[in-house]
């Protein structure tokens, strides 16, 4: 369906329906990714303090059928958030409606807009005695909005689930700019069709989530954390089901990490403190313990059944606040490794438990031809892997086709009957792989719903679906 272009006329008319500032030229911050692979197109940039600003936007562009392109934070990987061509859309960004609207310690529940970044919603349950798990790199950036339109996981899905897990309600505005106020703080609620999971994940195709109850926990007492060096990836797995079974429920994190990820930290970030120097696979394994369990006994008792078991051959438990955080900072500083190396192509994939190991194992047989590295790491617990190819040592990636090795990473993750896209999203990078993978009964519902919730595409166009 064809769209029109945000001109002047429509801006001006626009404008007077809104506080003075409120509508703005766009900035390169508004137009750009994280990896800089595309650069957005915008005629304006729409500032809203409020849901009923929202609501006159959406309400409008949907009477002039003008594109409306949703920003959050602006770290999604997959373009979600840049619209590159086509008639000049409108952009809104909820960075003003940032308001942490309420904590009901005592029902464990935080209201916030989707504005707020997520480091200030943990901060937020911290002041009142609670945890908010969700936990990510970005933190420090991302906004509960884009979190919740891209369902975002990070290191706790283990435990405590994705974004859609941690939400009870959603406020939100509708393509025609009615308001759909569903921020209820309820556990049980089976009321008809559940819009709130429908629009969690959807990226702003379907609505904008303008505010969100979410869910509190109460902090483990105790953290106990270690790096282990494991045999392989299939020993990392019986080492995550005695952990499981040691600590039921009491899991966190269970990160696998790969010997190539020490090598590029090691070559691309020299002055970063590695607890481990040299190892062929690790796991950072986390438990969050109540009081009743504190001290690391746990831990102990994994280790050692591990190690009787040949499962692993070393390993460290964190003896301070300190260690625990050398050990996640190895962790953490992966992605930036990676993108100083220079990656040929990244994937954000899913499987099976049962199937990561052989999934592995194959992948790097069928990609040994190209002669490029592998660094395979991620959230091996709930069976996220990030499995990205870079070039030879001393080569850059030019020369190198992304296309082939994409492929025959997407084929086999649907050989072993995983997602192509985990935690990322779809955006616009991953519209084609949808249509080939995706099943079509989904497919066709999925446009089904678009219709009917978007009948004139004007939200985020060009993502999820094909225009």
């Amino acid at each position: 369906m064809m769209l029109n272009t945000a001109g002047p006329a429509f801006l001006q008319a626009l404008a007077a329906r809104l506080p003075p500032d409120t509508l703005r030229p766009a900035e390169p911050r508004h137009l750009s990714e994280p990896r800089g692979k595309f650069a957005g197109i915008a005629a304006a940039v729409a500032l809203p303090r409020n849901v009923d600003e929202v609501a006159t936007i959406l309400s409008a562009c949907h009477a002039a059928r003008v594109g409306v392109v949703p920003i959050s934070g602006g770290t999604g990987l997959v373009s979600g958030q840049v619209m590159t061509s086509g008639a000049l859309p409108l952009l809104l960004s909820t960075e003003r409606m940032s308001a942490i609207r309420a904590v009901h310690a005592a029902e464990n529940v935080v209201v916030a807009e989707a504005g707020a970044i997520l480091a200030d919603v943990q901060a937020a349950a911290v002041e009142a005695g609670r945890l908010f798990p969700l936990s990510l790199a970005s933190e420090g950036t991302a906004r509960i909005g884009g979190l919740l339109s891209t369902n975002a996981g990070g290191l706790n899905v283990l435990r405590y689930g994705t974004a859609r897990d941690l939400c009870l309600g959603v406020e939100a505005v509708m393509a025609d700019g009615r308001v759909l106020r569903g921020l209820r703080r309820l556990r049980k609620d089976n009321t008809g069709y559940d819009l709130r999971n429908l629009l969690i994940g959807a990226e702003g195709t379907l609505g904008i989530i303008t505010a969100a109850s979410l869910k509190l926990f109460t902090p483990p007492a105790h953290q106990a954390t270690a790096l282990l060096t494991v045999r392989d990836p299939e020993a990392a797995l019986a080492l995550l089901t005695l952990a499981q079974g040691h600590a039921p429920g009491m899991v966190d994190a269970f990160e696998l990490i790969s010997g190539q990820s020490l090598r590029f930290l090691a070559e691309v970030m020299p002055d970063l403190r590695l607890p481990v120097a040299e190892a062929e696979w690790l796991v950072l394994l986390e438990l969050g313990l109540p009081a009743a369990m504190g001290g690391d006994a746990a831990l102990e008792a994994v280790f050692a059944e591990g190690l009787e078991a040949g499962l692993l051959t070393d390993g460290l438990i964190a003896q301070s606040g300190q260690q625990r955080e050398d050990f996640w900072a190895l962790r953490e500083s992966i992605p930036e490794a990676n993108r100083r190396i220079g990656a040929i192509a990244s994937h954000d994939i899913s499987l099976p438990l049962s199937h990561v190991a052989a999934f592995i194992l194959e992948a790097g047989e069928a990609l040994r031809p190209f002669g490029a590295r592998i660094n395979c790491f991620g959230h091996l617990g709930d069976g996220n892997l990030h499995f990205n190819i870079f070039p030879p040592k001393g080569q850059t990636r030019d020369g190198f086709a992304a296309g082939p090795i994409t492929r025959i990473v997407h084929d086999l993750v649907a050989a072993h009957e995983g997602s192509f896209s985990a935690e990322h999203g779809l955006g616009r990078l991953k519209v084609e792989e949808l249509e080939r993978y995706g099943d079509p009964v989904k497919l066709a519902s999925m446009r089904a719903i678009k219709v009917a919730l978007d009948p004139r595409g004007i939200l985020n166009p060009g993502a999820v679906l094909r225009g």
